[in-house]
């Protein structure tokens, strides 16, 4: 079990963690969550050893990880830390880069090992490559595939497809993600993107202003977000009074209510006035305008700017987020 006790940082003497606790079982999945600034790439740091906390401990199992002034190279050899500087030999091939870490004494399965880890990375075809003439995005596949050469058993992740485009975005977290599971590799994966997290988190950590303030699997983070600021880690979200959706409620509380939730309709419902839309590929995102707010909605056509439209939101959503008012 990795565990962080009543951990606390600051960088000259500016808070951003403050009394942070985990505890992530072996071989399990956890994201970490929040706006850029939030400590979530200093908090790996922390649990590598490469900070120096204020307060607090952090072990692994039974094992203390100590910080830089207990050890002369930070980080444990159990644990490895994937950062967005990729460390890398930029005057050797990929296969070198990623068979570094493996025995030369066993050449068979050293070749067979390297071969594996390049067809996880989707870049076999780039074995005999020097590492100078890659994209950022190829060189951030080999970094990872570095780290994984070493068999971890805790792996921390820090923005690991940030460099990766699109096309192979996807199949790479399939890969990774379900190799680390077969593994039972713990974990840690800071990041901003909600794809990284939705398929493939056991957990979701979510940090703002130096604390966690939720801890839960994705989908009820997802399902139940108590308030806007993480429901709009997930895309575009709404704060709006029940009333004024559902006429007959006799509440003014607000609920959380995500762009696709929302349906046009004719009659009744919130009254909002077309202020621009967006093409999004399968949909157009809309934003309107209701008592001086924005209100940001779906729709399957282009709507004319001025053009006047009502919101309505299901009863079973309504009662869903009632419940997490």
């Amino acid at each position: 079990m990795l565990q962080v006790d009543h951990v606390s940082f600051a960088y000259d003497q500016v808070n951003v963690l403050d009394d942070i606790n985990l505890k992530i079982n072996e071989g399990e999945q956890v994201c970490i969550i929040g706006e850029s600034g939030c400590g979530k790439s200093t908090l790996l740091k922390i649990i590598y050893g490469l900070l120096e906390i204020d307060t607090g401990e952090v072990y692994w199992n039974e094992t203390q990880v100590l910080g830089p002034s207990h050890n002369l190279v930070p980080g444990e050899s159990y644990m490895k830390y994937l950062s967005q500087d990729f460390d890398l030999m930029p005057f050797t091939t990929v296969f070198e880069n990623v068979s570094q870490y493996l025995s030369v004494l066993e050449p068979e399965f050293l070749k067979e090992r390297t071969a594996e880890l390049l067809e996880i990375i989707e870049m076999t075809a780039f074995a005999n490559t020097k590492v100078r003439y890659l994209s950022g995005g190829q060189q951030q596949r080999v970094a990872l595939a570095r780290v994984l050469a070493q068999e971890p058993k805790v792996l921390l992740l820090d923005e690991p497809f940030s460099h990766i485009d699109n096309f192979r975005k996807n199949s790479m977290r399939r890969n990774l993600f379900a190799y680390l599971r077969k593994q039972n590799i713990t974990v840690l994966t800071a990041t901003h993107d909600h794809n990284d997290m939705l398929p493939f988190a056991d957990r979701v950590i979510v940090l703002r202003d130096q604390h966690i303030i939720a801890k839960d699997s994705p989908e009820n983070l997802y399902r139940n977000p108590k308030d806007l600021y993480i429901a709009s880690l997930f895309g575009e979200a709404n704060k709006i009074p029940i009333n004024i959706v559902k006429s007959y409620a006799d509440t003014k509380r607000q609920i959380i209510i995500y762009a696709h939730e929302f349906k046009v309709s004719e009659k009744s419902g919130l009254e909002a006035t077309v202020k621009g839309s967006y093409y999004m590929g399968g949909h157009y995102m809309i934003v309107g305008e209701y008592e001086d707010h924005n209100v940001y909605f779906n729709h399957p056509r282009i709507i004319e700017n001025g053009k006047k439209v009502f919101l309505n939101i299901s009863i079973d959503i309504i009662n869903q987020r009632m419940g997490n008012v």
